[in-house]
């Protein structure tokens, strides 16, 4: 379950130049083997010639940009990426549907020290970095959180509601002698995050039956002996779309590519760069809003985890263990929160699809703790 950021961005670029600016500045860029021309024709106009009106012909005038053979490649796969999302048939918006009551949780099962406040806990500004005890904790509780969203993931077909999904997964942590973690935190009403087509995450789960063709998201994190284990995956219900399919699987694949990167002493903009470089061959958005976090007996933590590109200093330590869960769309990556304060979705109305796991930096590489 991760938690958003506000991001701004500085832009140096002033918003007009004059035709003879722009002029000198195509005609100076960077030399290439290729070439990408960009014309507009003039508007025609009427002269007098010894007496007699003559009309001019319109003309074409044509600047030359020097761009590398990787950009125009990049822009050309962009081109064709997006005329193919233009003819994806958009789904119904999503509606919230009726919110049942908050499940129990037995008494003798430890909970988590944020239910005593209904306000957003703040983000710990430490590192959760572990011993050979924490680690092993870590593995128990991130194992079970694979293994309950395994399971979840075999409810999801056409006729079952979101609400349903969330009774399943409260059964199957409490009975493991576990705490669901967002069951509370900052207010939360449910067991398990259930995010459906262009809801980006944070969905509350609701009587909203899943309907042939949908996509959803389903986050779960468990909070076992004192430690969080926090896990995400895009599920397909039922006959999904050609686009909706891909995008689902880049968007793993971005995941797994961050992760690539991941061992004792890497820099953690790493993660951004490479997750950008891949969902920007296919055309997709990456989400800059929401993060991936540090992990461990606190929810929410220090190192913050950019998915886009970025400039953030800090690098891994072996023994730290932190999310990455990259949010991807086939549109915009601008959202928009519904009054539940939770519900967070597309503002264009695009699908979004986003995978997490929880890793553990060791000296050489990244171990994926949330795995079954």
């Amino acid at each position: 379950m991760g938690f958003s950021v506000s991001v701004s961005h500085s832009h140096g670029l002033s918003s007009q130049l004059s035709s003879s600016s722009l002029l000198a500045q195509q005609l100076s860029s960077s030399s290439s083997k290729s070439t990408l021309f960009v014309g507009f024709p003039f508007t025609s106009y009427a002269s007098t010639l010894h007496g007699k009106q003559c009309r001019s012909q319109p003309h074409l005038v044509v600047y030359s940009k020097r761009v590398s053979g990787l950009e125009e490649a990049l822009r050309i796969r962009r081109e064709c990426e997006l005329q193919g999302t233009t003819k994806f048939r958009r789904r119904p918006p999503l509606r919230r549907g009726k919110v049942s009551p908050r499940l129990p949780v037995p008494d003798h099962i430890p909970k988590p020290p944020y239910l005593s406040s209904n306000i957003l806990p703040e983000i710990s500004s430490e590192h959760q970095i572990h011993d050979a005890e924490g680690i092993a904790q870590m593995r128990a509780a991130c194992e079970l959180a694979a293994r309950v969203l395994d399971y979840a993931g075999t409810l999801v077909r056409p006729s079952v509601t979101t609400d349903q999904i969330d009774k399943v997964v409260h059964e199957m942590i409490t009975e493991a002698g576990a705490y669901p973690s967002p069951l509370g935190y900052g207010g939360f009403p449910k067991s398990v995050c259930t995010s459906v087509n262009e809801c980006m995450c944070h969905g509350i789960p609701d009587s909203r039956q899943l309907q042939d063709g949908d996509i959803i998201n389903i986050d779960v994190t468990v909070y076992l002996n004192g430690y969080h284990g926090d896990t995400s995956k895009t599920f397909l219900c039922g006959d999904v779309s050609g686009p909706l399919q891909r995008l689902v699987t880049v968007t793993e694949e971005c995941m797994e590519k961050g992760i690539a990167v991941c061992k004792d002493g890497a820099s953690f903009k790493k993660i951004g760069k490479r997750i950008s470089e891949h969902a920007e061959k296919y055309g997709y958005g990456v989400v800059e809003r929401f993060v991936g976090h540090g992990v461990g007996t606190v929810f929410h933590s220090q190192p913050i985890i950019l998915h886009h590109r970025n400039g953030s200093p800090g690098v891994m330590v072996e023994g730290q263990t932190f999310t990455i869960e990259p949010i991807l769309t086939l549109g915009g990556i601008e959202c928009n929160t519904w009054p539940d304060n939770w519900t967070t979705v597309t503002s264009d109305g695009s699908p979004a699809a986003q995978f997490e796991h929880t890793i553990l930096i060791t000296r050489t590489g990244a171990e994926i703790l949330t795995k079954c």
